[in-house]
C-alpha cells in the first residue's frame, strides 16, 4: 500500500487515548515516544531530532523539516523552559496544542511525539508535587516523559524514578537519566547507568532511552570538548540487554562529524537541539557545532536580512541589557518577546521558520540519518496494531535484590564522580 494509506491506517490505531481525547477530528499523527525510538532502530544507526521548540517558529521550522525530510520527529520543552517557572511562551500544557495545529495546517504527514524533556526532580520534597503535576501533563497532550533525578545520588535517583512510574501511562516514551549533564565534569560511567537500569528493571519499568553525561553542556558551549563517543558506546554496550537507547543531550556544542559518530557507533536514537534552534531562528549566525557566533566586541552577530527585523532584534538586545542578562541569559527573551516576534509581518515570520527548517532538515538528513524513518514508524504502528508498543525487553533481575534496603546498600558500594555542585539546567 501507499504510505498516505498507511498513514491514514496509523492515525486510526496509532494515537495515544489522550491524543483522541484532545483532538477528535485531527489528522495530526501524534505518538508515543516509544514510536520514534523503534523507528530509528528499524532503520538502523540512526537518531531524530528532539526539536526543543522555544518559540512557535521553531516549531514550525522543525515540522516543515521533518515533512520535506520524511523523517519521524520529536518536538519537546524541558521543566526549566515550559514548566510552572518557565522563560518559553511554549510549555508542557500547550505544546502539543501548537504541534497538532501546525501538522494540520501544513499537512504534515510524519509521526510525531510530544516530549517533556528534563522533567527535573530536585530532592523528595518535589515528589508530592510532582505526583500531581505529571499527570496533568499527560491530560494536555504529552506522549514521552523525561524523568531527570540525575540532580540527586544515585540510589535516590532510582527509588525517585520507581516512585514516580506510576504516574506515567505504559504506552508513554519514558526516558531516565544517570550523571547530571556538566560538560567534562562528572561524566557517567557503566556502573552507574547499569545500577540504575538495573534497578528499574527490578521493578518492571523499562526505559526507552537514557540519558547521559558523556561530556556535553546545554546552553552555549565555547569548550569545543563536545561528546565523547567512546565513552558512550562503551556504556550503550554494558546496556544491550536491557533494551535501551541513548538521548544525546547538548548537541549544540558538538561537530556534525562528531554528531554523525554517535550516531553510526552507538545506540543513540534521540538527540536534542535548543539553543541552536534559538538562535537560528533570531537570525544569528551560528557554526557548525550550533553554536552563535560572536563579533570582536562578543556580540552577537545578526545575519542581515536573516530571522526577525533588525529594529526588533536591536529592541531586544537593549532589553537585555536593561535586564543585564549576559549572552547565556537570552534564552529569557523567549517569553518577553514572543508576541512581538509574532507581530510581524508574515514575511518575516516565513522567513524565520524557514531558517529553521533548512537548518532542520540538513540535520535530519546528513547528519542524524533519520531520513525516511518516517515509513519505519507508521510500520511499526501497524505491525503492533496499536499505539501501545510495550517494552523492548522484560523483566531481568530480580525484585528480591533491588528493595529498598537494598539499593541503598548497592548504591554505597559505586565508585562515582558526580562533578561540582551549581546549576546546570541549560
Amino acid at each position: 500500500m501507499s504510505y498516505i494509506a498507511d498513514f491514514e491506517k496509523a492515525l486510526e490505531i496509532g494515537r495515544p487515548p489522550n491524543i483522541k481525547a484532545l483532538f477528535p477530528n485531527s489528522k495530526a499523527l501524534l505518538v508515543s515516544g516509544k514510536v520514534i525510538d523503534r523507528a530509528m532502530l528499524a532503520k538502523g544507526k540512526a537518531m531524530t531530532m528532539a526539536a526543543n521548540g522555544r518559540n512557535h517558529l521553531v516549531i514550525r521550522g522543525a515540522l516543515m523539516a521533518a515533512q520535506r525530510a520524511q523523517a519521524a520527529l520529536i518536538i519537546e520543552i524541558a521543566r526549566s523552559e515550559g514548566g510552572a517557572s518557565s522563560y518559553c511562551p511554549t510549555n508542557y500544557w500547550n505544546m502539543a496544542r501548537q504541534v497538532d495545529a501546525l501538522c494540520n495546517e501544513l499537512a504534515i504527514t510524519v509521526p510525531v511525539a510530544i516530549h517533556a524533556d528534563h522533567y527535573g526532580i530536585k530532592s523528595t520534597d518535589d515528589l508530592p508535587f510532582a505526583r500531581t503535576e505529571i499527570p496533568s501533563l499527560f491530560d494536555a497532550g504529552i506522549t514521552s516523559i523525561a524523568v531527570d533525578a540525575s540532580h540527586m545520588l544515585d540510589d535516590a535517583n532510582l527509588l525517585v524514578s520507581i516512585d514516580l512510574n506510576s504516574y506515567i501511562p505504559s504506552w508513554a516514551g519514558y526516558e531516565t537519566e544517570v550523571g547530571e549533564i556538566k560538560g567534562s565534569q562528572g561524566l557517567s560511567s557503566a556502573d552507574e547507568a547499569l545500577f540504575l537500569i538495573k534497578g528499574l528493571n527490578a521493578h518492571d519499568i523499562f526505559p526507552d532511552w537514557i540519558a547521559l553525561n558523556n561530556g556535553t553542556s546545554h546552553g552555549l558551549e565555547a569548550s569545543g570538548q563536545g561528546i565523547q563517543v567512546e565513552l558512550t558506546a562503551g556504556i550503550h554496550e554494558a546496556l544491550k540487554d536491557y533494551g535501551v537507547s541513548g538521548a544525546q543531550h547538548g548537541t549544540s556544542g558538538n561537530s556534525s562529524d562528531r554528531l554523525r559518530a554517535i550516531a553510526n557507533q552507538t545506540t543513540t536514537t534521540k538527540a536534542n537541539v535548543a539553543t541552536a534552534l534559538q538562535m537560528i531562528s533570531w537570525g544569528v549566525e551560528v557554526n557548525d557545532y550550533g553554536n552563535a557566533i560572536l563579533d570582536g566586541d562578543g556580540e552577537f552577530v545578526k545575519v542581515p536580512g536573516q530571522g526577525m527585523t533588525e529594529e526588533l532584534w536591536q529592541e531586544m538586545k537593549d532589553y537585555a541589557k536593561d535586564q543585564g542578562w549576559e549572552k547565556g541569559n537570552y534564552k529569557k527573551l523567549n517569553a518577553a518577546f514572543e508576541n512581538r516576534i509574532m507581530g510581524q509581518p508574515k514575511e518575516i515570520r516565513e522567513r524565520m521558520a524557514r531558517r529553521v527548517d533548512n537548518f532542520v532538515y540538513t540535520m535530519l538528513t546528513e547528519v542524524f540519518n533519520a531520513g525516511g524513518t518516517a515509513r519505519y514508524a507508521v510500520d511499526t504502528i501497524l505491525d503492533a496494531g496499536s499505539y501501545d508498543l510495550g517494552p523492548k525487553t522484560g523483566r531481568i533481575e530480580s525484585p528480591d535484590e533491588w528493595t529498598e534496603e537494598k539499593i541503598h546498600a548497592r548504591a554505597a558500594e559505586l565508585d562515582t564522580d558526580k562533578g561540582p555542585e551549581g546549576d546546570f539546567d541549560d
